[in-house]
């Protein structure tokens, strides 16, 4: 269903939706902001083909402000994209203005797209169709993995406290791999009926962290090559490795174009300082905003350069000796080291030059 405020066909409108897991709801705007029409859709393809006949039945449908285009909008946003139009992610309206107009789908969907109408939507939604989204997926199953193997040996270990004392005298002393590798051995069905389950559950346990010890291995291997894909210049450079270099290239996405400058990238990792001066205080405050796993990914890059690279360590030592204390320069690396990494991802995804 839907409601016109507008009874004629004007010739550009510009869409907005407020996305949802079920349905869509959208809005059309005419360029001066007037009210059209709005309606909800379901979240299906055939209910975005609806959604877009229906904005293109007021007129044409050039730009499109989008809510949560990394999460429920995603997929529209690939749609309305492959139908020729611009898609500009939208953030939800601070409380200032929800407390002013109040918080109904219709009315987010209205501000998704006066949003775009008035400049403030201006960041283009990532791209998921290279070697970036495969990355992405890869990374969410190791790192779920990895999760899941660490709860089974902190089950294990905390399994063994209750055992009997000659296995856990046994056990206790060895070292995680031998740890699991001893009880993957173990035999139940020699034990007694009291001790059967304590054997039966380490041996499981075991069993199951050496099968999510080989995914994580394998799903490596996938990381690591899809990172060569994207942009093999960055494994090439001390202290970044397969994973830091994942998370950073996640953060760009497929489209780091759409990145204007090596500073959008800084803000997107979180490590641009954010002015704070008033009247003749003129200072800056540290970021705490934007992606924190790049920012972290940053910081694991700048400790290892601090520990190996020589390069670093002069910069360290220089900085030190002008009064800055270490917690100040390692944020002046993480900057420098994002600049860094933003030319090695755009110039991996520009075109080669034709010979």
């Amino acid at each position: 269903m839907h409601d016109a405020d507008v009874d004629h066909q004007v010739e550009d409108v510009v869409l907005g939706v407020d996305t949802h897991k079920d349905i869509h709801v959208a809005a059309v705007l005419t360029l001066t902001g007037g009210v059209i029409a709005h309606a909800s859709f379901p979240t299906t393809t055939a209910g975005y083909q609806h959604l877009i006949a229906w904005a293109r039945s007021f007129g044409q449908a050039r730009r499109a402000g989008v809510e949560g285009t990394g999460s429920y909008g995603f997929a529209l946003a690939r749609v309305l994209q492959a139908e020729g139009l611009t898609v500009l992610e939208v953030n939800r309206p601070d409380r200032a203005v929800r407390r002013r107009r109040g918080k109904t789908d219709t009315i987010d969907a209205e501000n998704a797209a006066r949003a775009v109408l008035t400049g403030e939507a201006t960041a283009v939604p990532k791209a998921a169709d290279g070697p970036v989204e495969m990355l992405r997926v890869f990374k969410i199953a190791k790192d779920s993995a990895i999760k899941a193997r660490t709860q089974s040996i902190n089950q294990l270990k905390a399994l063994l406290v209750s055992a009997d004392p000659a296995l856990r005298d046994q056990l206790t002393r060895l070292s995680n791999p031998r740890l699991i590798t001893a009880c993957a051995a173990l035999d139940p069905s020699t034990a007694l009926a009291t001790a059967h389950a304590t054997l039966y559950t380490l041996k499981l346990l075991a069993e199951r962290i050496q099968y999510l010890t080989g995914q994580v291995d394998e799903l490596a291997k996938h990381i690591t090559s899809a990172v060569e894909a994207a942009a093999p210049a960055l494994l090439q450079q001390p202290g970044i490795g397969p994973d830091s270099a994942a998370v950073l290239l996640i953060t760009a996405g497929d489209n780091p174009e759409r990145l204007t400058s090596e500073a959008s990238f800084a803000a997107l990792c979180g490590v641009s300082p954010i002015e704070a001066s008033s009247g003749k205080s003129n200072r800056r405050r540290l970021n705490r905003g934007g992606d924190r796993q790049a920012n972290a990914a940053l910081y694991r890059i700048a400790l290892s350069r601090l520990r190996w690279d020589a390069r670093t360590q002069d910069y360290l030592a220089k900085r030190t000796s002008q009064g800055k204390t270490r917690r100040e320069i390692i944020r002046c690396l993480k900057r420098y080291i994002a600049r860094e990494v933003h030319r090695l991802i755009t110039d991996s995804s520009s075109p080669s030059p034709q010979t």
